[in-house]
């Protein structure tokens, strides 16, 4: 088949056009330095022309409300556009598990919105809703630093390596659409706080950690369901505990 990946050059998409790859199919990764912008449309229907699947895995650059919410349905609308012209038979597009229990937050609103475009356009898809990548872990992290204390909710999560997300990604590519929302987690739940801090001691970082229940992720309060998955969710094969004996501190921008 030809596969275009949206976004085939960040952490998910460059493993996932290995993997396609390496089963032998043609495969694009698309991102505006190969000429492709989901947002100007520019390189979208040359690109697309002749291609059975279209996975998006990019991210916005940016986290501010009104950026964010532009960002997606705008790249959301134009390529379910540039889809149905091409004759895409399945879009896959890569989410967030509990999206739909965000909504305080401007990033997962936008998720939400994406993800609306994509269910009522004429595509048969798969939403592959995951759960927090082990490499966001500093992320997290500094989403919640305040001056040299590091701010973090005791909520529980179930975090998955981005091998194991880019795995998942390559047999439901390759599967046939569900139409439906697909969940992805790692094998082992852990406390937000819990992992974060393994996390940054592992990195020889020794902030302050400070747990609170009030703290927010990304402007959403959590409890113990929010970023939770649900009864038969696909499980990756790496545990938490097993990556962060050896995790490495995030590559300087």
């Amino acid at each position: 088949m030809k596969i275009v990946v949206i976004g085939g050059t960040g952490l998910i998409g460059s493993k996932l056009v290995k993997r396609l790859q390496g089963k032998g199919h043609e495969v694009i990764a698309a991102s505006p330095a190969s000429g492709v912008n989901t947002i100007t449309g520019e390189g979208l229907e040359k690109t697309l022309a002749g291609a059975q699947v279209v996975v998006d895995v990019a991210n916005s650059p940016s986290f501010e409300d009104n950026a964010v919410m532009e960002f997606f349905q705008t790249s959301g609308r134009n390529l379910m556009a540039a889809e149905e012209v091409a004759g895409v038979r399945h879009h896959v597009a890569l989410s967030v598990v509990g999206t739909e229990r965000l909504q305080a937050s401007g990033y997962f609103r936008a998720k939400l919105a994406q993800e609306k475009i994509i269910k009522e356009a004429k595509i048969p898809y798969t939403l592959v809703h995951s759960t927090q990548f082990f490499e966001f872990m500093f992320g997290i992290a500094q989403s919640g630093t305040e001056g040299e204390k590091v701010h973090l909710s005791p909520a529980m999560m179930q975090p998955i390596l981005s091998d194991d997300v880019a795995d998942a990604l390559a047999d439901l590519v390759l599967g046939q659409p569900r139409n439906a929302i697909v969940e992805i987690a790692g094998p082992e739940p852990i406390k937000i706080a819990d992992a974060v801090t393994k996390y940054l001691r592992q990195i020889g970082d020794n902030r302050e950690i400070v747990v609170d229940n009030k703290t927010r992720y990304f402007g959403a309060l959590l409890d113990d369901t929010t970023l939770m998955p649900a009864a038969g969710v696909r499980l990756g094969a790496v545990g938490f505990s097993e990556w962060v004996k050896t995790a490495t501190p995030p590559p300087a921008r």
